[in-house]
């Protein structure tokens, strides 16, 4: 079976302004070497008002203005592509190019103008905005990047898109089954060439509206376009970023980092749920609902040597270390109402609005009533939501400014004294465990502490310093 590997770059990958597409290149290049390539591409950063920010950040901005009737300048949208054109296409794919960009730039004029009339900015307005300004543009410039480097390569065409989701505009949700019926387009592309591009984060409906992912969907793009391909061909996904999965967050942990050579797709969801930059938790769920086991790595593009494998399950023995990550989340919220309603709410938020970033802790009893409390990973979707889940129970509480850290290990049931030294460590700290919540089943051990100071990231450093000693070393 000919091998195909879904390589995602993201925006980091691409670098400032595009600044590292010659090593982007290169790396299709080494990958392509031995396998066909589908490159799956975010949108690129930029510097805009002083700040390192995505172009999807910058359509929002833009669309949000129009939808005040603040018709502001949207020439920053498409001059990345245009510097970019003018560094590394040819004469002949440049001309190309430019007449596709001005299309789609057309796209995003009538959508913000559309903005403006509604004095709204949402659904296939904000999407097709989005879409046509960043990843869209991105993976047509990456494909023609790629031909004048002598590439055999394509582009998947919007008006052809292969991944078609629901009509959840701005958090659409993937079906499989009418991308299956879809896919017939990409199997040619691929087919005939040895590398195809991408945009990540979009989707369309099955009547071919623009929607896109959360944030993070890229990742489910790869995902996605992985599943559809695993029949015909040997698949496996690479993530392409700045550095393999280490112990914990370089940006909290300064020391005695570990590389963490392999995961378990459960340890990976967990990571990534938990607060670890890995890959959007939810692109390996959609992987595990299929049932397939299709192998992952995360590879540090500077030094491809160094990466993390991901897979369904991992051989005994494959990492020494209990506890293989240490992360953690500012601002999370706990709800608290009757189980109940909290059955109802839960159901309504995994079967409806496919929504999974909560975890369950412990009930308690007041008199013959038995209350749930959920922690959720992010306060401003309470916030956002809070009219609606009192309409499950009025007399819920909501208790805002708290934080999470996790440790994160399927093999840490192995040592019966890791969640006494987790708990005795965070308090030498002088930080104070509002809950701590260990279970064999989830190959986690959770504590809840108020999210005030650097009582996260100090929860962290204590714990992560302390790993020798868990693992009995």
């Amino acid at each position: 079976m000919v091998g195909v590997v879904v390589a995602k770059f993201g925006g980091s990958a691409l670098g400032l302004h595009g600044s590292l597409l010659p090593s982007v290149v290169d790396r299709i290049g080494q990958l392509k070497a031995n396998a066909k390539v589908l490159a799956v591409f975010s949108a690129p950063i930029i510097e805009y008002d002083s700040k390192k920010v995505s172009m999807t950040d910058v359509a929002l901005s833009k669309g949000k203005s129009y939808a005040a009737s603040r018709l502001v300048d949207l020439q920053v949208l498409r001059k990345i592509y245009d510097d970019l054109s003018s560094k590394y296409l040819n004469s002949l794919y440049k001309h190309e190019f430019m007449d596709l960009l001005n299309s789609f730039f057309h796209e995003v004029t009538i959508s913000l103008k559309q903005a403006t009339e509604n004095k709204r900015f949402v659904d296939v307005v904000r999407s097709r905005t989005l879409a046509y300004s960043g990843e869209i543009p991105m993976s047509y410039l990456m494909d023609y990047v790629l031909r004048s480097r002598g590439f055999k390569s394509g582009h998947v065409n919007i008006t052809q898109w292969p991944i078609i989701t629901d009509d959840n505009f701005e958090g659409a949700n993937f079906s499989l089954e009418d991308s299956r019926r879809n896919i017939s387009y990409l199997l040619d592309l691929v087919e005939h060439n040895e590398v195809v591009t991408m945009g990540g984060f979009i989707g369309k409906t099955i009547d071919g509206l623009e929607t896109t992912y959360e944030r993070g969907g890229s990742d489910r793009t790869a995902a996605d376009i992985a599943i559809l391909l695993n029949d015909k061909y040997d698949i496996r996904l690479d993530f392409e970023k700045d550095s393999a999965v280490q112990s914990a967050d370089p940006r909290v942990v300064k020391n005695d980092l570990h590389y963490v050579t392999h995961l378990s797709y459960n340890e990976a969801r967990l990571a990534g749920m938990f607060g670890m930059k890995i890959l959007d938790p939810v692109a390996i769920k959609e992987i595990d609902d299929t049932g397939l086991d299709i192998p992952i790595t995360v590879t540090d593009m500077s030094f491809p040597s160094r990466f993390t494998i991901i897979k369904r399950t991992l051989p005994d023995g494959g990492d020494e270390n209990l506890i293989k990550i240490v992360t953690g989340k500012k601002n999370c919220a706990i709800v608290r109402m009757d189980s109940i309603s909290a059955s109802h709410l839960l159901a309504m938020l995994e079967k409806v609005r496919e929504y999974h970033e909560f975890v369950k802790l412990s009930p308690y009893r007041v008199d013959d009533l038995e209350i749930s409390r959920i922690l959720f990973l992010d306060a401003d979707f309470i916030r956002r939501n809070e009219r609606y889940f009192r309409a499950y129970n009025s007399r819920m509480e909501i208790i805002y400014q708290r934080g999470v850290v996790t440790m994160i290990g399927d093999n840490m049931w192995k040592s019966p004294r890791i969640a006494s030294l987790v708990s005795s460590t965070v308090g030498e700290h002088g930080i104070n465990i509002l809950n701590l919540d260990a279970q064999e089943e989830t190959s986690r051990i959770l504590i809840v502490v108020e999210d005030s100071g650097n009582n996260v990231n100090s929860a962290i450093s204590a714990i992560h310093s302390q790993r020798p000693r868990f693992h009995g070393r």
